[in-house]
C-alpha cells in the first residue's frame, strides 16, 4: 500500500475510498434515535456503508449523509416485518457480503397505568410482543443474513442491557427478561456461527443519556462507580470496535458499558 493510500484510512485501516466491491457494509435495527443513532454516526464516519431499518424515518439532519445509504420503514416487532427487512436487505446487497449486524432495536413497554410491564400487572400478550422484538428478531435477522456475514465472514452485535443480569427498579420483568434471554442467545449462536466464521457478540449498556432517561434515573448514579451516565457515542464506540480486527478472536463475549455498574 502506498503512503498516499495509508492517508486515505480512517482510524479503524477503514479506507476512505475503497475499491468497489470492498467498502464493509452494516445493517442496524433501531437507528432514528439514542443509541441507534448514534451507532450509525460512528460507523458512517469511519467510511462503512449503512443499511438501517425503524418505525421511523431517517432523521431530517441525516439525509444528507452519503454513507447511509439506505433505510427501511418497518416494524420488527411484526414476524412479517422482520421476513420484510430481511427480503428487503438482502436485495440491497445483493451478491456483497455483510460486515456487521447490530441488533439494536428493542422495547420497554409500560402497563396503561404507566407501570413497567411486570409479572403482576398487565396482559401476557405484551410480555409476548416484548419477545418478539427483543429476542425474536434478532433470532430471525441473524438466520436471514447469514449468507451474506459468512461470505464477508463478518459479525453480530447484539444490545442487551444490564437489566439482564441483576433486578433494575425501572426495567420491568418482561424487558430484563427478555434481554437476559438474548444474553444467553449471544453465546449460542457464537458457537453455531464459528462454523461459518461469524463472531457473535453482545454489548450491554447501563444508564446511558437519552431522550427515555427520565429524572428517576438520577437517583441510580451513586451506584455507579464512574459518577455519571453513559452517553449513547460511548456505546456506540464498543458497538463499532466489536466488529473491527481488532476483537478478530472475540466471540461469544458481553462487553458491559455501564461505567462499573455491573459489579454490584
Amino acid at each position: 500500500m502506498s503512503s498516499e493510500q495509508q492517508a486515505e484510512q480512517t482510524p479503524s485501516g477503514v479506507p476512505l475510498n475503497p475499491p468497489a466491491g470492498e467498502r464493509p457494509t452494516v445493517v442496524l435495527t433501531g437507528a432514528s434515535r439514542g443509541i441507534g443513532h448514534a451507532t450509525v454516526q460512528r460507523f458512517s464516519r469511519e467510511g462503512w456503508r449503512v443499511i438501517t431499518c425503524s418505525r421511523e424515518g431517517i432523521p431530517d439532519e441525516c439525509r444528507r449523509d452519503p454513507n447511509w445509504t439506505h433505510h427501511i420503514t418497518v416494524d420488527l416487532g411484526d414476524p412479517a416485518g422482520v421476513e420484510d427487512f430481511v427480503e428487503q436487505g438482502n436485495a440491497v446487497l445483493g451478491e456483497g457480503g455483510l460486515h456487521a449486524l447490530v441488533n439494536n432495536a428493542a422495547v420497554s413497554p409500560k402497563t396503561p397505568f404507566k407501570e413497567r410491564l411486570g409479572c403482576l400487572n398487565g396482559e401476557i400478550e405484551g410480555w409476548r410482543r416484548v419477545f418478539e422484538l427483543n429476542f425474536f428478531a434478532p433470532l430471525v435477522l441473524a438466520r436471514g443474513f447469514a449468507v451474506p456475514l459468512r461470505k464477508a465472514q463478518g459479525c453480530i452485535v447484539n444490545i442487551t442491557s444490564i437489566a439482564g443480569h441483576a433486578i433494575h427498579p425501572f426495567a420491568g420483568s418482561a424487558y430484563s427478561t427478555s434481554k437476559a434471554a438474548l444474553s444467553a442467545l449471544t453465546r449460542e449462536m457464537a458457537v453455531e456461527f464459528a462454523e461459518l466464521g461469524v463472531r457473535v457478540n453482545a454489548v450491554a449498556p447501563g444508564e446511558i443519556e437519552t431522550a427515555m432517561i427520565g429524572p428517576e434515573y438520577e437517583s441510580l448514579i451513586p451506584r455507579i462507580p464512574l459518577r455519571r451516565m453513559g452517553t449513547p457515542d460511548e456505546v456506540a464506540g464498543a458497538v463499532f470496535r466489536l466488529c473491527t480486527p481488532d476483537f478478530g478472536y472475540v466471540t461469544g463475549s458481553e462487553v458491559f458499558v455501564t461505567g462499573g455498574q455491573h459489579l454490584f
